[in-house]
């Protein structure tokens, strides 16, 4: 029987039909580990496609600083605390007014008219304001008050609102009026009403009372008021 000789081994396998056989160039990089940084050959098949290159590789976080000794360690401070609500002060007590001012006067019932006109004169030429003094009789009206009476009544009373002016009145007067300066003048009736015209003519005073005629208040014959100051001569 004859001997036919081994056929060599064929390690690289032939292209199919329609695919190009490869060059020798390119089976030598087929088998040509990539180095470095080119890029490595796939084949496919299109062709030899060149794989792609990695990009650097990021660096190792570098490790803080050792912290010196002693050091406190950052911590995040107190929130800040909401202004506190002001409480409200305590009301404060109203100032108490001050003292009346009494001063009496001597004079009979027949001349306390006079010695109350003297008073008032005496008043404004000393810078009182004529709307600043209310003049108050116990007894018979003032002649100033009927003068003004005789003009009506609606004109009468108007004087007492403007305040420009002195205001004479009865010391019975049931309108509320206060004046810094009240003149009260004992021309007559009983003392009885004279003591309950003084207590009066003490309330609607806001700085002086000047009482012209009858009891001295400090002497007994009227009680002197709370607020009321120990009564002294004639004003200035």
């Amino acid at each position: 029987m004859p001997v036919f000789p081994e056929e060599p081994e064929i390690n690289e396998s032939l292209p199919g039909p329609g695919v190009p056989s490869p060059r020798e160039s390119d089976a030598h990089a087929l088998r040509t580990p990539a180095t470095g940084g080119a890029a490595t050959a796939v084949p496919s098949a299109a062709g030899v496609v060149p794989a792609p290159v990695p990009g650097p590789r990021p660096a190792p976080p570098r490790p803080a600083p050792p912290r010196p000794a002693g050091a406190r360690a950052d911590r995040p401070g107190p929130s800040p605390r909401p202004n506190p609500i002001p409480k409200p002060s305590p009301p404060r007590p109203a100032p108490r007014p001050a003292p009346v001012e009494v001063r009496h006067v001597p004079a009979v019932e027949a001349e306390a008219l006079d010695r109350a006109d003297e008073t008032v004169d005496r008043l404004l030429d000393g810078g009182r304001d004529p709307g600043a003094v209310l003049v108050l009789t116990v007894g018979a009206a003032h002649p100033w008050q009927q003068h003004e009476l005789s003009f009506g009544e609606e004109r009468y009373w108007a004087q007492l609102a403007e305040g420009g002016d002195v205001f004479y009145a009865d010391a019975e007067l049931t309108r509320p009026a206060r004046r810094p300066v009240v003149v009260l003048v004992v021309n007559g009736g009983p003392a009885d009403r004279a003591a309950t015209a003084y207590a009066e003519a003490l309330r609607r005073a806001e700085a002086l009372l000047v009482v012209c005629g009858g009891a001295d208040p400090a002497a007994g014959g009227a009680p002197l008021a709370a607020g009321a100051s120990a009564p002294r001569g004639l004003p200035a």
